[in-house]
C-alpha cells in the first residue's frame, strides 16, 4: 500500500513539472495559459518603446520578436522628459517580461499589431458613442499618450489574475506572480499619473481625464460581456473603497481585490468586437498561441 502510495505520488510530480536542461519548466497543461499573455507582452513593449524613443522590438531586441511582422502606425510621442522618462522605463520592462516568458514556455511571434493613432481613434469614438473631432491622437501629448496607455495594459494586468487559480505548477505561479507585481505598478503609475491630472479637460475637447477613464472603462466592461470588472478614476461612494470615498486611484471589487479576466474576455475587448472569434481593432489578423487561435478557428 505505501509503495503503490510512492509511485502515485511520483506520477503526480512528474505530471505537474519536468526538467529539461536542468531548468523547471511547466507541464503542458499550464503552457497554454503562459503563452496567452503574450499577446499582451508584445503589446505593451512595442507601444511603449515606440512611444518613447520611437523604435521597437525589431531595434531593441530583434530575437523577441520571433519574426512577426512589424507594427502598423507605431511611432514616437510627444512627451514631457518625466513622462518619457517612466514610459522608456515600462518599455524595457516589457521587453523583460517577453523573455521570461519565453524562457519558460516556448511562445510564439509578434503578431500583427495595429498602433496607428486610427486605431486608438476608433478605440475612443467606441467609447464615446460618436467621433471624436478632431479624432483621438495618442502621440499627440502626454496626456493624451497617458490614456491611450489606460487602454490596454490594464487588460493584461486582469489576465494575469484570472490565470494564476488555474496554474498547476509552482514554476507557473510564480512567473504570473512575478509579472502580475510589475504590471499592477505600472498601471498604478498611469492611473496615479491621470488621477493628479483627474478634472482638466483634455484638449481640445469638452471633456475631463476622468471622464475619459470613465468611459473607456465602460467600454471594455461592455466588450468583456462579465459584468462589472473595470472602473474609472471615479466611482460613486458605492463603488469605493469600503463604500467611503469616490476617488479610485486603484480599481477593485468590493474587498479591494483585482479583477481577474479569462483568455475569451480579454479578446473580446482588445479585438474591439465583443467576440473572442472576431479579430480586429490593435490585432487585425487576430493573436497568436494555442488559445487565440483555437477561438479563431471557431473553438
Amino acid at each position: 500500500m505505501a509503495s503503490t502510495m510512492i509511485v502515485t505520488t511520483t506520477l503526480i510530480f512528474l505530471s505537474v513539472t519536468v526538467t529539461v536542461n536542468s531548468h523547471i519548466i511547466p507541464p503542458k497543461i499550464d503552457e497554454k495559459l503562459l503563452e496567452f499573455p503574450l499577446n499582451l507582452e508584445y503589446f505593451e513593449a512595442e507601444y511603449f518603446l515606440f512611444g518613447s524613443m520611437g523604435q521597437g522590438l525589431d531595434s531593441v531586441e530583434p530575437d523577441l520578436a520571433a519574426g512577426g511582422p512589424p507594427p502598423i502606425g507605431a511611432k514616437q510621442a510627444n512627451l514631457t522628459s518625466l513622462v518619457k522618462d517612466i514610459i522608456t522605463q515600462f518599455g524595457y520592462q516589457e521587453v523583460g517580461h517577453l523573455r521570461a516568458i519565453k524562457k519558460t514556455v516556448r511562445g510564439f511571434p509578434r503578431p500583427l499589431l495595429n498602433l496607428s493613432a486610427e486605431s486608438f481613434a476608433t478605440v475612443m469614438n467606441d467609447a464615446f458613442g460618436s467621433p471624436l473631432s478632431p479624432p483621438f491622437d495618442p502621440y499627440a501629448n502626454d496626456i493624451n499618450y497617458l490614456i491611450s496607455c489606460y487602454v490596454i495594459p490594464y487588460v493584461g494586468l486582469t489576465g494575469y489574475v484570472g490565470a494564476n487559480p488555474e496554474l498547476h505548477s509552482p514554476v507557473s505561479r510564480k512567473l504570473v506572480a512575478g509579472l502580475l507585481g510589475v504590471e499592477s505598478g505600472q498601471d498604478a503609475v498611469i492611473r496615479s499619473l491621470l488621477y493628479e491630472r483627474a478634472d482638466e479637460k483634455v484638449v481640445p475637447y469638452e471633456t475631463t481625464v476622468v471622464e475619459f477613464t470613465e468611459k473607456i472603462s465602460k467600454l471594455r466592461n461592455k466588450l468583456g460581456k462579465m459584468g462589472l470588472k473595470d472602473e474609472g478614476l471615479k466611482v460613486p461612494k458605492k463603488l469605493g473603497a469600503e463604500k467611503k470615498v469616490q476617488g479610485n486611484v486603484l480599481a477593485g471589487d468590493e474587498d479591494s481585490l483585482a479583477y481577474g479576466r479569462t483568455p475569451k474576455e480579454i479578446l473580446r475587448i482588445v479585438y474591439g468586437t465583443g467576440d473572442e472569434k472576431t479579430p480586429g481593432g490593435f490585432y487585425p489578423n487576430g493573436g497568436n498561441g494555442i488559445i487565440a487561435k483555437t477561438y479563431l478557428r471557431g473553438g
